[in-house]
């Protein structure tokens, strides 16, 4: 099964990802998990660049980064696991890309990204995607004490616009189970855990 997490910033993915991690192990599956960019040497040095606030980058190189570190991530990484029977849990996978590049940057229509998207997936696409919706001002507070990435310093109205483009994917893709993030963590964890449970056990695990 090969599982996605999806939302800005503050929204609790790394506190729900960790959760349905051990949620997983207790029943005794093998679990990875990666975060996107990242998760190969490859991969981090891209992410180091893209998040770099120093950094004055292109929208469509930005783009173009982003599916590079995707490529290498899941070449190296995800589809081995996947062969090999893991469950592989992503922190953000394309969905980001779409929403970011797509919804935010504009840098090239949703078309092009979304043929990009294909390609540097290997045309994998995720069985199940979690999205962690949360408001703007209640991310922005959860995160006032954080410093912030090149990504983070991209200012509301460009967060505003990746917010829409995730709710519009929640409406278009079924493979999305949306989630009130701004609830209690542990209410969060246990709705996440009933939908996952649910779909890993009724025999749609890939």
């Amino acid at each position: 099964m090969f599982i996605t997490f999806e939302g800005i910033d503050g929204s609790g993915k790394s506190t729900q990802i960790a959760n349905l991690k051990k949620a997983f192990e207790r029943e005794g599956a093998e679990v990875k998990v990666f975060r996107d960019p990242g998760g190969t040497e490859v991969s981090e040095k891209v992410r180091n660049i893209l998040l770099n606030p120093n950094y004055d980058i292109d929208p469509v190189t930005e783009l173009l980064l982003f599916s590079s570190a995707r490529s290498q991530l899941v070449a190296e990484k995800v589809l081995p696991a996947l062969e090999e029977g893991c469950i592989v849990i992503l922190d953000r996978f394309y969905d980001s890309t779409t929403a970011y590049q797509g919804y935010g940057r504009a840098s090239v229509s949703l078309e092009e990204i979304h043929r990009l998207n294909s390609i540097a997936s290997h045309k994998r696409a995720p069985d199940l995607t979690i999205y962690m919706k949360v408001s703007l001002d209640e991310a922005k507070k959860r995160m006032k004490d954080k410093e912030k990435d090149r990504m983070e310093q991209a200012g509301d109205f460009f967060f505003e616009k990746v917010i829409k483009g995730f709710n519009s994917l929640s409406k278009q893709e079924e493979r999305f189970y949306t989630v009130d993030a701004t609830q209690p963590a542990h209410k969060v964890g246990e709705q996440i855990w009933t939908h996952v449970e649910t779909f890993f056990k009724g025999g749609e695990n890939r």
